[in-house]
């Protein structure tokens, strides 16, 4: 049964990548929120599955929900999957001596690239889009301080995803961005759940 949600969850995401780059809207709609729910299921299934990784998991589907749809919900979509984010923080292992290092870390690494995206940002979104870059930060120094390689490759893709994202929306859209922004964000998703799964 397992198996069969996550060759389920791999074709959904298949799927999705098609309809983003043929622009076949319909079919995204139906096909992005299928995938992080097949995933969120798959992960429930697994031998040890935490109700942090559940919770991290149901809010990055609404996350998703929010993102997709044509109404201006992106800031709706930051606060679902900046919750996201603190559950996912939860369920690693890891002590938090070695996260604020490895934080600060991936912070000092990948400042530039935050620093441009916050100052191109609207004036009044510029707190938000603060405290979710250092809340993915800290998602992903806790990921590298758990020591879980597949882990810590998710947690990367993940903050590849949004910095694309934000890259597009707030300093200069770039073309194919909706299909790397996608292909990253179920590759990260992937890689995180398998690692906490158990």
């Amino acid at each position: 049964m397992s198996e069969l949600i996550f060759l389920a969850f791999v074709a959904a995401a298949v799927v999705d990548w098609i309809a983003v780059a043929q622009g076949r809207q319909q079919l995204e709609w139906i096909a992005k929120p299928a995938a992080l729910a097949l995933l969120l299921l798959w992960a429930a299934l697994g031998a040890a599955p935490s109700w942090a990784l559940i919770a991290a998991l149901a809010f990055s589907l609404l996350g998703d929900v929010y993102l997709m749809l044509p109404a201006n919900l992106f800031v709706a979509g930051l606060a679902a999957f900046f919750v996201g984010h603190i559950a996912y923080i939860d369920a690693f292992h890891a002590a938090f001596t070695w996260r604020l290092v490895w934080t600060a870390v991936v912070l000092g690494v990948s400042a530039p690239v935050g620093l441009r995206i916050v100052g191109a940002a609207p004036g009044a979104m510029r707190g938000a889009v603060t405290a979710y870059m250092l809340v993915i930060g800290f998602m992903t120094g806790s990921a590298i301080a758990s020591g879980m390689t597949s882990a810590v490759i998710g947690a990367l893709f993940f903050m590849l995803s949004d910095s694309l994202i934000a890259w597009n929306r707030f300093v200069a859209p770039f073309a194919s961005a909706r299909l790397a922004i996608i292909v990253t964000y179920h590759v990260g998703q992937l890689l995180l759940v398998y690692a906490l799964r158990g």
